[in-house]
């Protein structure tokens, strides 16, 4: 049995003196005394004690499959993986090696950065990981964390193992699109039946555990023990705030001014909002100096980049931690410091067709919540929202993300790759019909597929690309519009950095930020603000003063680099940059409009009320939108192109540009009008085609038959 074979460090390892004496079975050196210190921490967590148990269960699981349940903060994320890799190096790595997914890129960076100080090993050498444009690997990774959705797209292309030997599934309570699917292809694909006998490890919070015994047909089950110590009551508030932000703030404050022992966990919905949060406390947080040095208040968001890893470092002079995240940190980022958790019970998630909506969290989150409060050290939860809304409104799972995204992406890739029929694949949860349906239908209109169904040649283009279908679709078209270099700027911006900005915190701060704006709407505001940064050497100070996030702009000038790779690899046209002309602004509408007619809204009646083409719901335009902050008596546009809309008290439309409903007509699918639900702007462009279809009735216009062409591309 392997677990009788492996007689490593973590069980007969030397002591600290001896260390010389001891060498590292994964890369042949001796042990730092670092190594011996986090060994010590290592074997106190909770998962500790079912070592020997889970490796017995990897080696004889009849299915390939072990199962591991265990809550938060046990230690699983970490030491699981450092056993599959003791696991394969008893094999040899005869039979591959070790790849664990996580859910958010951002895990997947922290956990490599963690698990490669724990093993004592090299970040990009024996340890190393694959998140979006950026692959710390090389050709002696042992082991590799990798975002889920790059390891489906990986075994969707080999259509089996790839490289590795055993799989951890992490997170898998998260119910990411990428992990139910990955479970979804495996479970068909019968792992006794692929070669290398590979093995798969689900980890799980105990919520999901009966589901995924029974999706996985009772595989062995590794149950881990939660952390043990005091957890803490919650305390709830009679009512809900009217401004989250300021009620976080002032709990933290109170905390701090009770000198209450440990660090800080505060839940809030949204990146703006920790942005707001973090930039209160710091400023208030000199008021405290009585009670000793002020508070060291860090984000957590998907925007942080490796300075996430500020959040596990020691503060010098003995300042408490103030740690400001949102639902990235609900199961993942387990820091042991935390005494006191704030939470607002909300969460602003993404769902179909790039719409948000703000609600309440499950009744799981809640607990993970708690959770993280709990140690030796007496802690506090409190709760600004009262029990009867966790109680009525919170579901008891987190949602899965299949039965909420937009699966256009999903089917494109299952289609590109000819695995199987969306409708055939197994899932955790089954998506709705119509959703699947409504995917099929969207990338109809963008000419993705064929009339069997298949893709087409654009489709098999559109699937090359790691963009959304309606944003690879425009980036496609500006290839016949002469705006390429402009567009990859945009798509890098609209992917990479969706959260590069905050509102603003003074008069100056926004006056810098104003300049940055562009007339025709918010898509070139994008565009100018990406270039200035690169104008600027991509200065720190520079995005600082104006409030931008440069983690997420630099994410977006790398990503633009491997954008105009690929296009250079498949020898797509380009062309020379010519943003600000007055003939490039009509090509960017013309390029984005090809990709997002989907995404079409009319102003009603004149004073800011918009309603969404495809879907009928009004909105208006956010309080950020370049439109919005125009000095009165500015009209709202009449017809926009947006590209998210969030649904909460206050609907509206982010990332917004003016365009005119002739192009829209010129440049959509005429059944994609004639397909749109009843209402005035309907009939509107119906007249309105009818009306430019007898305008060219027996001599076509050139102008009209390049637009035509352009909306095929095929």
């Amino acid at each position: 049995m392997a677990s009788q074979v492996l007689g490593l460090e973590e069980e007969t390892g030397p002591n600290p003196g001896e260390s010389e004496l001891a060498v590292n079975p994964f890369d042949g050196l001796p042990f730092s005394s670092r190594y011996y210190e986090l060994l010590e921490q290592r074997r106190s967590l909770p998962v500790w004690a079912a070592r020997f148990i889970f490796l017995e269960q990897l080696e004889s699981s009849p299915s390939g499959v072990v199962l591991v349940s265990g809550e938060p903060g046990s230690g699983k994320s970490t030491q699981i993986p450092q056993w599959c890799a003791e696991f394969v190096l008893a094999r040899g790595f005869q039979k591959g090696r070790v790849t664990v997914t996580q859910p958010y890129p951002l895990a997947a960076l922290s956990l490599a950065l963690q698990v490669a100080d724990e093993m004592d090993l090299t970040l990009g050498h024996e340890v190393g990981y694959s998140i979006p444009q950026e692959d710390c690997t090389g050709p002696d990774t042992l082991l590799r964390f990798c975002w889920d959705r790059l390891l489906l797209q990986e075994v969707a292309s080999t259509r089996g193992t790839g490289a590795w030997g055993v799989l951890v599934l992490d997170e898998a309570q998260e119910r990411s699109v990428a992990s139910d699917l990955l479970q979804g292809l495996l479970r068909d694909a019968r792992l006794g039946n692929l070669p290398g006998d590979p093995r798969v490890v689900v980890v799980t919070d105990p919520a999901l555990e009966p589901k995924l015994q029974a999706f996985w047909g009772n595989p062995p089950i590794v149950h881990v023990l939660g952390e043990t110590g005091r957890c803490p009551t919650p305390v709830y508030r009679d009512t809900v705030p009217t401004d989250r932000v300021e009620a976080a703030c002032q709990a933290v404050l109170e905390l701090c001014r009770k000198e209450a022992p440990g660090d800080v966990l505060v839940y809030l919905p949204s990146e703006e909002e920790i942005s707001l949060c973090c930039e209160s406390l710091s400023r208030d947080g000199g008021s405290l100096e009585d009670q000793g040095p002020p508070p060291r208040v860090l984000p957590l968001h998907p925007g942080c980049g490796q300075a996430v890893q500020a959040v596990y470092e020691d503060v010098e002079s003995g300042a408490r931690k103030v740690v400001v995240t949102h639902w990235l940190a609900d199961f993942s980022f387990s820091l042991p410091s935390i005494r006191h958790v704030i939470d607002s019970g909300l969460e602003l998630r993404s769902i179909r067709a790039e719409s948000q909506v703000l609600r309440p969290i499950s009744k799981c989150q809640a607990e993970a919540r708690r959770l993280r409060a709990t140690g030796i050290l007496p802690g506090s939860c409190l709760c600004l929202y009262p029990k009867s809304f966790l109680e009525l409104e919170a579901p008891p799972l987190p949602k899965p993300r299949v039965c909420e995204e937009n699966l256009s992406p999903l089917i494109l890739l299952l289609k590109r790759r000819q695995i199987v029929e969306p409708g055939e694949c197994h899932f955790l949860d089954r998506p709705a019909p119509e959703a699947l349906m409504q995917a099929l239908e969207d990338l109809d209109y963008l000419a993705a597929l064929d009339d069997n169904g298949d893709l087409s040649d654009l489709g098999v283009i559109l699937s090359e690309f790691p963009l959304a279908p309606d944003l690879a679709k425009a980036l496609l078209a500006s290839c016949e519009f002469d705006c390429v270099d402009e567009m990859l700027t945009l798509a890098a911006m609209l992917t990479a950095a969706p959260g590069f900005t905050r509102p603003p915190l003074c008069a100056e701060e926004a006056a810098l930020r104003r300049a940055l704006e562009h007339v025709d709407g918010d898509h070139s505001s994008l565009i100018q603000v990406y270039e200035a940064f690169i104008q600027s050497g991509a200065d720190k100070a520079w995005c600082q003063a104006r409030g931008l996030n440069w983690a997420a702009l630099y994410q977006a000038h790398k990503l633009r680099g491997e954008l105009l790779e690929l296009m250079q690899r498949i020898e797509l046209p380009l062309s020379q940059p010519a943003f600000g002309s007055e003939q490039n602004r009509r090509d960017l509408q013309k390029a984005l409009v090809s990709g997002y007619f989907l995404k079409v809204a009319r102003d009603t009646d004149g004073t800011g009320n918009y309603l969404l083409l495809t879907h009928k719901h009004v909105a208006q335009l956010s309080p950020y939108c370049c439109y919005r902050s125009r000095r009165a008596p500015a009209r709202p546009p009449p017809w926009v192109l947006y590209h998210s809309f969030s649904i909460s008290k206050d609907n509206c439309l982010s990332i917004v540009s003016e365009i005119q409903p002739q192009m829209l007509v010129e440049l959509a699918p005429p059944y994609f009008l004639s397909n749109l639900p009843p209402s005035e702007s309907r009939d509107f462009l119906n007249q309105l085609r009818e009306e430019m279809a007898d305008s060219s009735t027996g001599s076509e216009s050139p102008s009209t038959q390049e637009l035509g062409d352009a909306c095929v591309l095929q």
